[in-house]
């Protein structure tokens, strides 16, 4: 992150000094110089922050489209369809305890990951296992809980006491991991659909 830091502000100054030399050179009256330089520097700095956040932005348009129709998930009986988002990710529309949320679907995750507020909102008892555990992530390890989901439902597919790791470093993302797509009698990806195939309605422990 500190590098990026460095990097952008290497940008700016490298904007400031060929849009300062531009305008020195065509001679423009220092306050109209000033102005233009700033605009310049504004429209830099409005594009570097599209560029460093086009992953939340990429997700939060695959949320809108899903909302309204466009793409997202299907049910044919007990199977579930899913189409992968334009952020390139499988979003499964669940229920955590009865609270819906869209969850990413990542078979490189062991475990299923629990957002602090997704936690909270499904009243999940993070008093009991006295002991915490360390999670190797993308960002390095993190201190997280465990806990068990009673129920959590994807279309027709329910499954009951998963275990879940709950975290503040999660941010606001929910994640549903192999310990998951292992209680179904299958999955698989075909095309940009990723297939759920739970073998019946309810999948067992």
């Amino acid at each position: 992150m500190t590098g990026d830091t460095g990097a952008n502000a290497l940008y700016v100054i490298l904007l400031l000094v060929l849009v300062g030399s531009s305008l020195v050179a065509r001679r423009i009256p220092l306050k109209h110089a000033a102005k233009m330089a700033l605009a310049w520097v504004a429209i830099f700095a409005v594009a570097m922050l599209i560029v460093a956040g086009r992953h939340r932005i990429a997700q939060g348009w695959s949320a809108l489209t899903s909302a309204f129709g466009g793409g997202g998930q299907t049910v044919e009986g007990d199977i579930v369809r899913i189409t992968k988002a334009d952020d390139g990710h499988f979003w499964a529309n669940a229920r955590i305890n009865g609270v819906r949320r869209r969850m990413l679907i990542e078979s490189g995750a062991t475990q299923t990951a629990i957002s602090s507020g997704t936690a909270a909102a499904a009243r999940l008892d993070l008093g009991e296992s006295p002991f915490g555990t360390m999670l190797s992530t993308a960002n390095g390890d993190v201190a997280a809980t465990r806990a068990t989901l009673h129920d959590l439902r994807v279309g027709n597919i329910t499954t009951h006491d998963l275990p879940v790791v709950v975290s503040p470093a999660f941010g606001d993302t929910d994640v549903l991991g192999m310990n998951f797509l292992s209680r179904l009698k299958g999955w698989r990806v075909e095309g940009d659909t990723l297939i759920l195939d739970p073998g019946n309605s309810q999948i067992s422990n």
